[in-house]
């Protein structure tokens, strides 16, 4: 009974044993299959989930992209003698107010700093030679100031200039090519008398020619056709600078509105006229600005002329993807000197009941046009 009795545990204890044995075998390989397929394999590499997402979430080629805008901001002003006649007296010329101030070149703009500075873009025309020479050209009137002066332009936030004028060959060549050598020592850009003028800001791509247009001949006006049209291929906003007219005359002789109008049917997008040392009337022709006469600005070739008036031409482009889609246009009504009783070669913005009557007097020979402007930014359509 006793053997009997041993022999069913024995028997109980085999089988729960086989049991346990199958448990642990069948453990084993499933555990081995499972991770055989979830290993990684030695030249995989796991990717976050979160990566998924992201990858999920960007744009699509054929989704549209978003345009981008912007404004460019150009200030001009009118002739800048930044120098003299050294046949003058020296008593109250530019050089000795210079002097009378420390020999200080940022003197001379240090009144419309603050709007040069926050504008993109600031452009005088330089009506003087920087030079040593002493090769004066036959004339009645020579402009000249040592080199040192180009400074004054840099010190002012004058970023580039109009060279082409009645001045600029003063000093004949020779001190044309001092003035040019200045200007790229003092990393001012110039335009003019053959040289043009590139610049990209804020993605507009604007293009500046500068030329004497005191007569439109077929030559001069095929070169004008010729110079607009290489920049409009090349996809720029063109500004001319144009010196031309009558001194002392308020209104634009003929030539001045047949030259304008001119470039502006042959693609020019904005035209900017000194010369005759006093302010004359703004046109909007076919959609574009054209500012006759900026008068005098920073003048060393009179020590006290009987019309001070100036004004600073403001033009905002607003752009989208580059591309002029508006522009707005502002006067800055100005005094060539800081005192009225004397020219101090110091361009002050004018204020109160002076601003106001130069603003009316801009707008009144600016009827004839049908225009009229502000100090506050105006759209042009």
């Amino acid at each position: 009974m006793k053997s009997s009795h041993k022999k069913g545990v024995f028997i109980g204890f085999l089988i729960l044993g086989l049991l346990i044995m199958t448990g642990i075998i069948s453990y084993i390989l499933y555990y081995s299959v499972t991770n055989e397929k979830t290993a990684v394999k030695p030249n995989e590499t796991t990717k976050p989930q979160n990566i998924s997402k992201q990858e999920n979430s960007k744009p699509k080629d054929n989704e549209p992209k978003q345009d981008v805008k912007t404004n460019v901001l150009l200030s001009f002003a009118g002739d800048s003698t930044i120098g003299h006649d050294t046949n003058f007296g020296f008593a109250n010329s530019l050089p000795a107010v210079l002097q009378k101030n420390g020999n200080d070149y940022s003197y001379f703009f240090k009144n419309v700093l603050p709007i040069f500075k926050n504008d993109d873009l600031s452009i005088v025309n330089l009506e003087t030679t920087f030079t040593n020479s002493n090769s004066r050209k036959a004339k009645q009137f020579n402009f000249k100031a040592d080199p040192e002066y180009g400074k004054s332009l840099t010190l002012g936030s004058v970023e580039a200039v109009n060279i082409s004028n009645n001045h600029i060959y003063d000093y004949n060549k020779e001190g044309f090519d001092d003035t040019v050598n200045t200007l790229k020592s003092n990393n001012v850009g110039f335009f003019g008398e053959g040289y043009k003028y590139t610049k990209d800001i804020n993605g507009g791509k604007f293009g500046f020619l500068g030329y004497t247009g005191f007569y439109a001949d077929e030559t001069f006006l095929k070169k004008l056709k010729s110079d607009i049209k290489a920049f409009k291929d090349e996809g720029r906003i063109v500004i001319i600078n144009f010196h031309w007219g009558a001194e002392n005359m308020y209104y634009p002789v003929e030539s001045q509105t047949f030259i304008a109008h001119t470039a502006i049917d042959n693609g020019a997008d904005l035209i900017i006229g000194h010369h005759p040392h006093v302010v004359q009337g703004i046109e909007q022709y076919k959609g574009k600005i054209i500012a006759y006469s900026l008068g005098n600005f920073c003048f060393g070739g009179n020590f006290n002329p009987k019309d001070k008036d100036t004004f600073i031409l403001q033009v905002k482009y607003n752009l989208i993807n580059g591309v002029p889609q508006s522009y707005e246009v502002k006067a800055i009504p100005c005094s060539i000197s800081s005192v009225n009783y004397i020219n101090d070669y110091c361009p002050t913005p004018a204020q109160g009941s002076e601003k106001t009557r130069i603003l009316n007097k801009l707008n009144n020979i600016s009827q004839s046009f049908g225009f009229s402007i502000s100090d506050e930014f105006k759209i042009i359509k």
